[in-house]
């Protein structure tokens, strides 16, 4: 698994006059061993550490920057002197919170760097590791040549040198003439006090030998390795050996070949014991992730920085690039800025999926503004939830007359196609309110712990109940489910989602990964099954999220096959539990992999999957993802862990998991305990290998007349997806006895053969006493069935039948 390190750039602010900024990869994985800083050279970039930060991401925290006027770090006109560098260096450790000691790792004049700074800092630095670096840096003819020519025509060949020279040419020629030339370090390194590591390159050419083999003598105490087989871009030519030597060097030991471990992995000693899960991850896949320290905008900000041109949405017609949705999107933010929001207002999102939804969440975001989701397709229950979340803008497709009702929180409402001018409220039309507006991002410091979203989980309660999600959730969720798919390749995957945005799992897996991955996401209003197959074959998607009723309705699509679904690599189903028949049916039409996952809203909301190449457990949820930790718990207690095997209430913890109910503490105590494990309702077992599965929402099981055992709907609904004529199947506990709802594909199907099939299936307290044949069944917005809606309708018809 190579780690997107992408994901973890950020821009710091060095100075304000002139205004400069400095772009820095950070990676802060769990518990780091280490703080190691890397440093580039003259004309180079962070990315040539590359190698490095994907390695010691796994067991230290790693920094990298691009000096300024190199890489992405800003480039000004002029402060380009060596105090002014290292003044640049301490400015970022200390914005990043690093105060304790770091090892600072410099290549080449990197190195020069990292030499002034060490014997300024002493306190700061626990190992100084040198790569390639000489005690003066004098460059030789050619390249003299070329730093001595006209800025106009060093400009003009820039386009020809980008693949070796990552600096703009006016820097480049202010480095050498003001920093570099006139370095000269002999006398600077008998000062150093620091353990000093010194890495040569037994073919490095680019300097006099002479000033590359005194270096280790000039420093005191220093160890000197001459790597072999490699010249002056040394950790890029014998990587394994440099981080080898490395390892050691911080470790005071030498690490041998047979120790190392592969990227993104801790050493297998390190392995909890109440982690089983982990030695089935697939290769590539991480044991635990850094979660970018930054808000989740930053998300479609590095999508427009790596590929602006590339297509972020696709809607019937219409297609927007990613810095076309940045422009919209900044343009929304500027606009609710006019209206007067203030950072932490709430603004609630009242459309179906369009573009403009898109637009409307990273722009709330943008503008410091908390952006509020109901998955509910009833207007009662969303002008409660408008109530409830105090919003001060709603965004809307259509007039809402009952946003009369809640005036006094409600100031604007903007609607996407028409005015309709509310009594109370202000309204707005949103293409003549977002026109105007500048394209450039408003300057908003969003801080990552923060509130970025309220989600109202969806219809299985009548009190609305607002689930609060951090950036850092959001982006911790986004970081485990990119790496749980190691084989994504940024810029090049296409998402078809027909999820709700306003559901979290529709939120996460067909928007904020998407874009996590700047992938093109196909955008469709909402599932509709020739709708969708016609998107595969037009669009060709790799991913295609879903819950079991979409992969259902397609294998049961005629000539499913010659839609071209092959191109999907990964069909992730969550929402619900997915039954065996559905997925071992689908597989076999598609040929498309289907894997099954688990989450709820309170996290985020992912926490288990599949593996999707490796090995996949029919009827499980899979494992949990890196940096989640799952457990079993008894279901009467609700705290003592039961043994692998042994049914209990499902618990997770991990940095995906919310921050509390919207203004309920007392509910949030209830599901979420101090040391941060979440309650979630469901009951489960985990095998030896550390598996899950998923038996019934603890709501939802009931006691048998026979025996007093618990008894669980999937038990028999995996029987009643057996019979051919089923097409889709329920099962609720009545009277502490099952009742089965039936969608038949054929109208002859009898009560009397279903259930006498179940009586060759199950054992006598699981067959179910009547079977109910129905249309369809009631959903939440994702399509989940309301098994409590089944229950309320079959005993109101009973009711009913008695009467009559």
């Amino acid at each position: 698994m190579q780690l997107d390190i992408e994901l973890y750039r950020y821009s710091i602010a060095v100075s304000s006059s002139p205004r400069v900024r400095i772009s820095v990869i950070d990676i802060n994985p769990q518990a780091p061993k280490h703080i190691i800083v890397f440093l580039h050279g003259f004309g180079g970039h962070a990315v040539q550490f590359a190698y490095q930060l994907q390695d010691f991401a796994a067991r230290s925290r790693v920094i990298a920057l691009d000096h300024r006027g190199h890489g992405k770090s800003d480039a000004p006109v002029g402060g380009y002197s060596m105090p002014r560098i290292v003044a640049d260096l301490e400015i970022v450790l200390d914005r990043l919170g690093v105060h304790g000691p770091v090892v600072l790792v410099g290549h080449s004049f990197g190195g020069a760097v990292a030499l002034e700074f060490a014997v300024k800092n002493p306190s700061r630095l626990s190992h100084l590791v040198l790569i390639a670096v000489s005690g003066e840096f004098r460059v030789g003819g050619r390249e003299r040549l070329g730093l001595g020519l006209p800025l106009p025509v060093m400009r003009a060949v820039e386009p020809l040198t980008r693949g070796w020279v990552h600096a703009r040419p006016h820097a480049l020629k202010a480095w050498h003439q003001h920093i570099m030339a006139p370095w000269n370090g002999w006398d600077l390194m008998t000062r150093v006090r620091t353990p000093t590591l010194v890495m040569l390159g037994s073919r490095d050419r680019v300097f006099p030998k002479a000033v590359f083999e005194q270096v280790a003598g000039a420093i005191p105490n220093a160890e000197e390795i001459d790597v072999g087989a490699s010249g002056h871009m040394v950790h890029l030519e014998r990587r394994d050996a440099v981080n080898r030597a490395i390892e050691g060097f911080i470790n005071s030991r030498r690490q041998s070949w047979r120790e190392t471990t592969r990227p993104g992995t801790l050493d297998r000693s390190e392995l909890p014991e109440k982690r089983p899960w982990l030695k089935e991850y697939e290769d590539g896949v991480p044991y635990t992730i850094a979660v970018p320290n930054v808000p989740v905008q930053q998300l479609l900000r590095s999508a427009v920085r790596r590929f602006p041109r590339n297509p972020a949405v696709v809607f019937g017609d219409s297609r927007l690039t990613y810095r076309q949705l940045n422009h919209e999107a900044n343009r929304l933010a500027n606009a609710l800025l006019a209206l007067g929001l203030e950072p932490g207002d709430r603004v609630f999102i009242d459309l179906p999926n369009r573009p403009e939804t898109i637009v409307a969440f990273f722009g709330i975001l943008k503008a410091g503004g908390v952006a509020v989701l109901s998955p509910s397709e009833d207007d009662e229950f969303r002008t409660l939830q408008i109530a409830d979340s105090g919003a001060r803008v709603v965004l809307v497709d259509r007039a809402l007359e009952a946003l009369d009702t809640v005036d006094h929180f409600v100031r604007h409402a903007v609607q996407l196609d028409r005015v309709h001018l509310l009594r109370t409220v202000e309204s707005h039309n949103y293409r003549a309110l977002v026109r105007p507006q500048a394209r450039t991002s408003p300057d908003i410091a969003v801080d990552p712990s923060e509130t970025a979203v309220i989600i109202y989980t969806g219809g299985t309660t009548a009190a609305p109940r607002g689930v609060r999600l951090s950036h850092r959730n959001l982006l911790a969720n986004a970081t485990q489910t990119r790496h749980w798919l190691p084989d994504l390749v940024p810029g090049q995957e296409r998402v078809l989602n027909v999820l709700p945005y306003t559901h979290s799992y529709g939120l996460m897996t067909g928007l904020i990964l998407p874009v996590a991955l700047a992938a093109t996401i196909v955008l469709r209003p909402d599932f509709q099954p020739a709708d969708a197959l016609q998107a595969i074959k037009a669009h060709r998607p790799t991913l295609f999220p879903g819950s079991p009723r979409v992969y259902l309705a397609l294998a049961n699509f005629p000539g499913v096959r010659g839609y071209g679904v092959d191109s999907i690599r990964a069909c992730l189903s969550g929402s619900d539990p997915l039954p065996v028949e559905v997925q071992e049916q689908f597989e076999k039409l598609t040929r498309g992999r289907l894997i099954e996952g688990y989450g709820l809203t309170e996290a985020s909301p992912v926490t288990h999957v599949n593996p999707l190449s490796g090995q996949r457990r029919t009827g499980s949820i899979g494992l949990p993802l890196p940096s989640t930790e799952a457990r079993i718990v008894d279901l009467k207690t609700g705290m003592q862990e039961v043994e692998p095997g042994h049914l209990g209430e499902l618990q997770v913890r991990g940095p995906q998991v919310m921050l509390g109910y919207w203004k309920d503490p007392e509910q949030t105590a209830r599901v979420l305990d101090e040391k941060g494990w979440l309650r979630t309702g469901d009951v489960a077992v985990m095998d030896e290998d550390g598996y899950f599965r998923i038996v019934a929402r603890k709501a939802d099981m009931w006691i048998t007349e026979q025996g007093g055992e618990p008894a669980f709907p999937r038990d028999v609904e995996e029987v009643l997806y057996e019979i051919p004529n089923v097409q889709e199947a329920a099962v609720v506990g009545i009277a502490r006895q099952p009742v089965g709802f039936v969608i038949p594909r054929l109208k002859t199907l009898t009560q009397e053969e279903v259930i006498e099939y179940c009586r060759r299936r199950l054992p006598p307290e699981l067959v179910p006493r009547l079977i109910v044949f129905v249309d369809d069944f009631p959903r939440t917005f994702i399509g989940k069935i309301l098994r409590r809606e089944l229950a309320k309708r079959f005993e109101e018809q009973q009711a009913s039948s008695q009467k009559g």
